[in-house]
């Protein structure tokens, strides 16, 4: 009974926390991580640039310690349920997972330091290159959402269940 208690309790967190966190947070976190463009005709130095990017990086950090819910869950899971095949996935959920936070960083951070292209020219054309990043983000995200969700599925659905389906009418 614990085990499936244990199970339902991952599960309640996993679900919601895909949905609000990986499909609705990018919007939201974006949002609030980049320097406006109200705010980016007033830069005019150096410095005040560094300081809009460098102002984002504690959301930043904020936003991927969140995205970092279902992916707990997925490990706790694998230690509860230990099964190899789910174990190699999960490991490649989080590979993938890293690297997705790291190009997000990268393209919210960069973002925030060009500034939605209203700045001056103050740094390097590479900054601009951040532009390019959400492409490479897309491509990571995609199996990474798809793998976590069949994980998902595959740990909060019950045994019985499964095996219910699998068998054939009698």
């Amino acid at each position: 009974m614990t085990t499936l208690a244990a199970r339902a309790l991952l599960a309640v967190v996993f679900w919601p926390s895909l949905f609000f966190f990986w499909f609705l947070g990018p919007f939201v976190f974006f949002l609030l991580s980049t320097t406006s463009s109200e705010v980016c005709a007033q830069l005019e130095t150096r410095a005040q640039f560094l300081a809009a990017a460098n102002g984002a990086v504690p959301m930043l950090v904020a936003q991927n310690l969140i995205y970092a819910v279902p992916i707990i869950c997925l490990v706790l899971w694998g230690r509860l349920f230990p099964d190899p095949e789910r174990a190699r996935h999960i490991v490649t959920c989080i590979k993938l997972f890293a690297a997705a936070v790291i190009i997000g960083a990268l393209w919210e951070y960069g973002s925030s330091l060009v500034c939605d292209g209203y700045g001056q020219p103050f740094f390097s054309p590479v900054w601009q290159m951040t532009s390019y990043l959400p492409i490479v983000s897309l491509v990571l995200n995609a199996p990474l959402y798809v793998l976590a969700f069949s994980l998902g599925r595959a740990f909060s659905t019950r045994e019985d269940a499964v095996e219910d389906e699998a068998s054939p009418p009698a």
